[in-house]
């Protein structure tokens, strides 16, 4: 009974007390981190000098850092020495590192977002063919939503390595557009409406200058290009007034838009001729 005793009181009570300590720290610890980064997220959200893109960032590295520090406070519970839990840690770091090659792929396209800043939240985007706008740009994903308000969650190294293209960091875009034209209709009356219709829209810019020209002879009609500029905010709204107002004025003066046509040509054979 004494050596049980002695037991005991030697090993189970202390280290029952560290087991116990080192969980209590892991919840505290893990309280700390997820109040911290809330706070953060709070704080950047309400300054104006930080920018939204960061946001998510510092939130998740604050969390992370509180996190790190709280599972060496429970190593150094059980005495392990800061050159051993180093030694530990770069051996491990090398085996994770091999297991999670996407995960650290995703994390390292996700600071060369941070830096390059090819985009920022709230910028509309095309990634690969998938056009959405940017909700939130994380430490391995980033959130979006498409045009159609699907979310999605797309990651960091498939953007990273992926052609991007921002329509929202230049202020003024190029409406492209086409009209075809009958051939037997007066071009240059044609080309005077469209005129007309560009300087009676407020939302086309006057400088850069719009470009009104025939552009192709096609097969069943004469195409006249149309290349107007707007505010990046406006192109759609643009875009979509000026097709139905060119196309009413057109209605109004006898200008027609004419459907794909081909000419057939028949012959008969002569009778007795084989």
């Amino acid at each position: 009974m004494e050596n049980i005793d002695g037991i005991v009181a030697e090993v189970i009570v202390p280290y029952g007390l560290n087991i116990v300590g080192a969980i209590v720290i892991l919840i505290i610890g893990w309280l700390i981190a997820s109040w911290a980064s809330k706070r953060v997220r709070k704080a950047c959200e309400k300054s104006e000098r930080i920018d939204k893109t960061l946001t998510p960032i510092l939130s998740q590295s604050v969390k992370v850092l509180i996190l790190i520090a709280t599972v060496i406070a429970v190593l150094n519970r059980f005495g392990v020495e800061t050159t051993s839990l180093v030694a530990l840690l770069g051996v491990a770091g090398l085996a994770v590192g091999l297991a999670l090659q996407g995960t650290l792929s995703n994390f390292s396209a996700g600071v060369m977002l941070m830096l390059f800043r090819p985009f920022n939240v709230g910028d509309a985007v095309n990634i690969s063919g998938v056009m959405g706008v940017v909700d939130e740009i994380g430490l391995f994903s980033t959130q979006m939503h498409t045009f159609d308000n699907i979310f999605m969650i797309v990651p960091n190294s498939n953007i990273w390595g992926a052609n991007i293209s921002n329509f929202s960091t230049n202020p003024t875009r190029r409406i492209d557009m086409v009209f075809g034209i009958s051939y037997t209709d007066d071009i240059n009356k044609a080309m005077k409406i469209i005129r007309e219709a560009l300087d009676a829209d407020e939302r086309v810019l006057k400088d850069p200058e719009p470009m009104v020209a025939v552009g192709e002879l096609g097969d069943s009609s004469v195409d006249i290009f149309v290349r107007p500029w707007s505010k990046a905010s406006d192109l759609w709204p643009t875009r979509f007034g000026l097709i139905k107002d060119i196309k009413e004025r057109f209605d109004k003066e006898g200008i027609s838009i004419p459907f794909p046509q081909r000419d057939v040509h028949l012959f008969q054979e002569e009778k007795g001729q084989k």
